[in-house]
């Protein structure tokens, strides 16, 4: 199968990268490289995968490629990930992740790629939300525009299955994490704790650490990918564990698992922040048929092994 993975060079898009070529695809990334990295592709490259430098806001330059790539399916991980960044500049925040979410989908029908699954987010979509574990039926109350945009693009999707007929499914993730995420920038938490683990520093808590997120280990993700690529079912699906995570339970998890101290420090709480995020996961246990099988001490283990091993 001849597929195209946008964000191909990033965390979890890499990953997926891997699995496709482990099950036999053809497979093109398209990354711009602004928080994606090369090294993240080396054996992929190795094994027959081919990068772009493309940026997804370029319409033309994606669609000719995908002209030439004739992909089957095309996975869509390309965003802006930063929460903060996008309350700075919302509008250059939307050029990604809705412009650049339209001229993939445009491409597609273009091109006439059989299926689109789309990467957005549960937590910043739902907000502060009325019901924990969240449904994808509670009501979208994003606090920042980062998850507007996520819902805005998630609109698109809908919008040229009605036009077009494109079929296209959107996975709404929780906070994944796993081998390959950068302690750096736009990281997860699990990813700075495990860096500042790796570096003997002090893991910094905003606030009383009693909030609550779910996590879930990149490998599951890309299982759901996969499954969403085969399934015909349309609309938006939650891919989490259905269960909370605090950060202290983190911190001492992540001390416990590497044998060693690991005492936080504590700063003021950022604002905006909300106290509780988890996912509800009967529609992709129901639609998808899919289930996570990590649990987060055995995810949080492979996490440190891999970032050992690097």
């Amino acid at each position: 199968m001849r597929t195209l993975v946008t964000g191909g060079a990033g965390f979890i898009g890499s990953n997926l990268v891997d699995a496709l070529l482990d099950r036999g695809d053809q497979v093109v990334v398209v990354d711009d490289l602004s928080t994606g990295k090369e090294a993240n592709l080396v054996a992929a490259r190795e094994r027959g995968a081919t990068l772009h430098v493309l940026d997804v806001r370029d319409g033309e330059a994606l669609s000719e490629l995908v002209g030439q790539a004739r992909p089957e399916t095309i996975f869509h991980l390309a965003a802006q990930i930063d929460v903060r960044k996008s309350v700075v500049s919302p509008a250059w925040d939307a050029t990604i992740n809705v412009a650049g979410t339209i001229n993939v989908l445009d491409a597609a029908h273009r091109h006439g790629v059989s299926r689109v699954v789309n990467s957005s987010t549960g937590g910043a979509i739902y907000g502060d939300a009325e019901l924990i574990p969240s449904p994808e039926s509670v009501t979208p109350l994003p606090e920042a525009p980062y998850g507007q945009s996520k819902l805005a693009a998630e609109g698109y999707l809908g919008l040229f299955e009605r036009l077009h007929g494109l079929s296209a499914m959107t996975l709404r993730y929780g906070n994944v994490y796993g081998p390959r995420q950068d302690p750096l920038g736009e990281a997860g938490v699990i990813a700075i704790f495990s860096g500042a683990l790796a570096s003997g520093r002090r893991p910094t808590i905003f606030g009383d650490g009693a909030q609550t997120r779910d996590y879930v280990y990149v490998g599951d993700v890309v299982a759901a990918n996969l499954l969403a690529a085969s399934s015909d079912d349309r609309g938006a699906l939650n891919i989490g564990t259905q269960t909370e995570t605090s950060v202290l339970d983190l911190v001492a998890l992540l001390g416990e698992l590497a044998g060693v101290e690991f005492e936080a420090e504590f700063a003021p709480a950022r604002p905006g922040e909300l106290a509780r995020s988890c996912l509800d996961i009967t529609a992709a246990k129901k639609v998808l048929g899919w289930q996570p099988t990590l649990a987060i001490r055995e995810g949080l283990r492979l996490t440190l092994a891999a970032n050992r091993a690097q």
